[in-house]
């Protein structure tokens, strides 16, 4: 093989020497865009999820059981919270991205850049610990809405019951928001030089 065949080995100061270097390299914005990101869409899924698992159930068990219908969406707006707790931090995250006052291709002298990646990095931590939290959420809320619903329409009396297991499956979703909102409180943006 010719020498000329061989790939070009770049040399200027863009190129990217490994992974560390494109992870270290990306915009601290584009860290936090994709915690917004991650955390809304698996809040989403995880809803969409536990209301697949909710409501299958629910449809076939109220073929023998017709009055569980609509006692039963209670588990439907259960799993739907946890979209919720997904927009909700997704607003949070989003009205903590400043931009810098002197918007330029370059940032100025003296610019607080370990700062700068913290707030970048902590957004996109808080935002995938709130969407996984949520997946997780939403799965369990869903087992547990899928399990209310085939017991109530065996015996009535285990609605409440089961109900119970739900909420605190439930719970899990708004652990996971407190987490976020935790990791993000000191996760500010610096908006000019340090003087």
């Amino acid at each position: 093989m010719s020498s000329s065949a061989t790939a070009a080995v770049c040399s200027s100061e863009y190129c990217n020497a490994g992974w560390s270097e494109v992870l270290t390299h990306m915009s601290p914005y584009g860290w936090a865009s994709f915690g917004v990101a991650f955390g809304l869409g698996l809040s989403i899924v995880g809803a969409a999820w536990g209301i697949w698992l909710t409501g299958s159930s629910l449809v076939g068990a109220a073929v023998k059981a017709p009055r569980i219908r609509s006692k039963n969406l209670i588990s439907v707006i259960f799993c739907e919270a946890t979209a919720i707790y997904g927009v909700i931090m997704a607003i949070i995250l989003t009205n903590k991205i400043k931009e810098p006052e002197d918007a330029t291709d370059y940032l100025a002298q003296g610019w607080d850049y370990p700062g700068y990646y913290y707030a970048g990095y902590g957004m996109f931590s808080a935002g995938l610990s709130v969407g996984l939290t949520n997946v997780a959420s939403g799965v369990s809320v869903g087992i547990a809405g899928s399990s209310c619903a085939i017991a109530d329409a065996q015996d009535a009396s285990l609605f409440v019951k089961i109900l119970i297991v739900e909420i605190f499956a439930s719970a899990l979703g708004i652990f996971g928001i407190i987490v976020g909102i935790i990791q993000s409180n000191a996760c500010n943006f610096p908006i000019a030089a340090l003087s």
